[in-house]
């Protein structure tokens, strides 16, 4: 008996120094905390009070709370109290702006989204624009979240924006209105190939009700009696409520499985998350369509289903944002959006593709590059984390010409199709067959030109042989030149007549019927959505892709 009591001793020793160094431990980082506090407020105070200059307090406090926070991820902001209520103007989901959510990619703030309709969308913004300045205002150093506010105000007032494209040499500017912005959760839902029964819902974020609305739209579906295939599209959808991206999953996932882990430091934000409902349509075939402008829960959704092979993903790779925030209010109506952990697909990968750890440095270590990790979905195909979600098919975009940017940034396809309206007094369903040498005749009388490399070459030689007092020949070459380029660049119209019958089409339609009648005729010709219907009419090819 005394051989096995001996031992008990030694255990409650051990015990005793477990919970001693958890106890140091803790109270060593509160002692750290306090002591830090009081030398900063030493320090604010001297400043403040005999500093040669007045400094505000108020200024000088959020200067240092926003040098402090600068050191974490992107996502991790300050909220003052002035802020606060665009914060609730956003979760409302009615403001007035242009229709965009902001994010960060490598030090510079990106356009995640251009909302469908809205006047970023129409005038050509696409996801993965860096964002310069905005009304004259250069907004680098600024949150994702203080470039949304500069976006809003008052419905009818203007704004300039300046971007940079990749790919592109030069930046491009663009002068909106504001308009009243209403984000829904379901933009369209309806059969896209009534012969084949395979629906479409495009969800535009993950709002309030999300799942139930995703419930409805299915059950609606399947009265048809010929509901065969689903394309849930999640292009541009920059994310929202979790709740609701999990509600999402649990209409396609039997009940009890891991669709999601978050983790933290603290032990206390580690969360499981389990399908609990049973499923409304197990077995349905599934498409998600998927772009750079898919992030947050968009990433949750599509991430659960491919790990667990319940849908194939179609489209580009994801955003990459896999940082959870939660919102802590704060002394005198200010709160803190802070990061308090990560998303963790099914299969154990990471959502996030650039790591924001490096406290010392402040900056951003990039994406994982060679050193991702393999993982296993449930079939045993590999996926990859630290990169986002990579689709299973990847649909390739051509880049937009400087021709065709210019033709979309200053609205002109909008300004034809207005003004042929107001001309003619009959209004066909479909645009007219002539409608594209009327727009050439349209772009001549308006003088319309786009500044090319080229341009800025000859500007340039143009400025250095104003310095001769006889410029002589040169100069007459250098107009000759120029001539040559204006006649290159109408040659280039023909050649983008493609591009710019459809983009009148689309204008057409937008003007004369109504936006789900516009949204019905653009999917007839969209790359991604074609390349989804022809996937799940073939049920061998689908399941290749699931079961290789």
């Amino acid at each position: 008996m005394r051989r096995f009591l001996k031992p008990l001793p030694i255990l409650l020793i051990a015990c005793l120094l477990i919970v001693s160094a958890g106890f140091v431990k803790s109270n060593d980082l509160f002692f750290q905390i306090k002591k830090q506090l009081t030398i900063f407020s030493d320090v604010y105070k001297q400043v403040a009070i005999r500093y040669v200059d007045e400094v505000p307090p108020e200024a000088l406090m959020k200067v240092g709370i926003n040098a402090m926070l600068d050191v974490l991820d992107p996502y991790t902001v300050f909220i003052d109290e002035g802020e606060q209520q665009q914060m609730e103007i956003l979760s409302s989901g009615s403001y007035g702006g242009i229709g965009i959510d902001a994010g960060y990619r490598e030090n510079q703030i990106v356009i995640i989204a251009p909302l469908d309709g809205y006047p970023a969308q129409r005038a050509g913004l696409q996801p993965g624009d860096v964002f310069l300045e905005i009304d004259g205002v250069d907004v680098s150093g600024l949150s994702p979240e203080e470039v949304q506010q500069l976006t809003i105000g008052d419905v009818g007032t203007k704004i300039d924006l300046k971007i940079e494209r990749p790919g592109m040499q030069q930046p491009i500017t663009f002068e909106l209105e504001r308009e009243r912005i209403e984000i829904n959760n379901i933009s369209f839902s309806e059969f896209v190939e009534t012969d084949r029964g395979i629906a479409y819902i495009q969800l535009s974020r993950f709002g309030q009700n999300t799942g139930e609305e995703i419930r409805s739209a299915i059950l609606d579906f399947n009265e048809s009696k010929n509901f065969n295939g689903l394309i849930l599209d999640l292009r541009n959808n920059p994310g929202g409520l979790l709740n609701e991206a999990l509600e999402l999953i649990d209409k396609f996932i039997e009940p009890g499985v891991t669709v999601l882990e978050t983790r933290g430091r603290i032990e206390s934000v580690n969360s499981t998350y389990t399908s609990e409902e049973p499923a409304l349509l197990e077995d349905l075939p599934v498409v998600v369509l998927m772009n750079n402008g898919s992030a947050s829960a968009s990433e949750v959704v599509a991430g659960a289903f491919q790990d667990l092979d319940r849908a194939v993903i179609i489209g580009e790779k994801s955003f990459g944002k896999g940082l959870v925030q939660t919102i802590e209010p704060l002394s005198y109506n200010t709160s803190l959006k802070i990061t308090i952990s990560q998303y963790y697909t099914p299969s154990g990968r990471s959502i996030q593709s650039v790591d924001y750890s490096d406290l010392e440095s402040g900056a951003e270590n990039g994406e994982a590059g060679n050193n991702r990790r393999k993982f296993l979905t449930k079939n045993g195909r590999p996926v990859y984390d630290g990169n986002g979600i990579e689709p299973d098919l990847t649909v390739t975009k051509a880049n937009r010409s400087l021709l065709e940017v210019s033709l979309m940034r200053e609205n002109y396809f909008f300004f034809f199709i207005n003004q042929y309206l107001a001309n003619n007094g009959e209004i066909s369903k479909d645009l007219p067959d002539n409608a594209f040498k009327l727009f050439v005749s349209y772009l001549l009388e308006e003088d319309f030109d786009f500044m090319t490399p080229v341009d800025q070459h000859l500007e340039e030689i143009s400025q250095n042989l104003e310095q001769f007092s006889q410029p002589g020949s040169a100069e007459a070459n250098v107009e000759e030149l120029k001539a040559l380029l204006r006649d290159y660049k109408i040659l280039q119209i023909y050649e983008s007549e493609e591009f710019i019958t459809k983009q009148l089409q689309f204008e057409w339609i937008a003007q004369t019927q109504n936006r789900e009648e516009r949204t019905r005729r653009m999917l007839q010709s969209d790359e991604d959505v074609l390349k989804a219907i022809e996937l799940l009419s073939n049920t061998d090819q689908y399941q290749q892709i699931l079961e290789p």
